[in-house]
């Protein structure tokens, strides 16, 4: 390729984006909400999932196998469609928000859930055998005990979800929802400057993803204890 004469500088107009990064960060707080609301939700369904999934009985384990397999199966831009766009016609409706927050805690409910179960079954059986030879209940074993140490393995892969669905949350701007991208593509259409916008945004997204994976150093620390 031929780059003679290009001007690279015009990749990037700093005026424009200095300008209107005021008007974007207005996208960052329902970034966040969106994002958070999302991972709490998976975060509470990912654990009955895994261990409906681990369960012994058929009932439990082949509805959270065929649940996690649909999730992990389908585009996650799709499942938005459906409750945005579908619902309404068999008359449930959410608002774009409301659906946003839904589709992301549903979808990352299946990732969280395969890895809640690989880190439970890291922990050794033994561990188990001790606690019911000391008469100790099962929910009391599992909340004292076998999740403590499973929650510091599941640190990292956890946190990748959670950056992965800040990330994805620039999905919710074909359902209008404000967040980071829709408030940047408005900005785009309005300037022609598509260019200089989308690398604003990135930008913008880095930081929240470094920041991320400080809060995961520090999870991590706290957790070491239980090794």
């Amino acid at each position: 390729m031929n780059f003679n004469g290009f001007d690279f500088g015009g990749l990037f107009d700093i005026e424009l984006a200095l300008e209107n990064l005021p008007f974007v960060l207005e996208g960052l707080p329902m970034t966040l909400m969106v994002s958070i609301v999302g991972m709490a939700m998976g975060l509470i369904i990912g654990l009955f999932l895994a261990l409906a999934r681990s369960s012994d009985k058929i009932i439990l384990r082949w509805p959270a196998r065929i649940y996690i397999s649909f999730m992990r199966g389908t585009p996650m831009l799709v499942f938005l469609f459906i409750l945005y766009f579908g619902l309404p016609v068999i008359g449930i409706e959410f608002t774009a928000i409301v659906a946003a927050s839904l589709g992301f805690g549903l979808n990352s409910a299946a990732y969280i859930a395969e890895i809640n179960r690989s880190s439970l079954n890291s922990i050794d059986r033994g561990q188990w055998e001790s606690a019911k030879a000391l008469n100790i209940g099962y929910w009391q074993t599992m909340r004292k005990i076998i999740l403590p140490q499973a929650t510091r393995i599941a640190i990292p892969p956890l946190t990748n979800v959670f950056m992965d669905i800040v990330k994805a949350t620039s999905l919710a701007a074909v359902i209008t929802v404000p967040e980071l991208f829709q408030k940047t593509q408005i900005v785009a259409g309005r300037t022609y400057d598509a260019m200089t916008m989308y690398i604003l945004v990135a930008l913008i997204y880095w930081p929240l993803c470094i920041l991320i994976g400080f809060m995961q150093d520090k999870l991590e620390a706290r957790y070491s204890k239980f090794l």
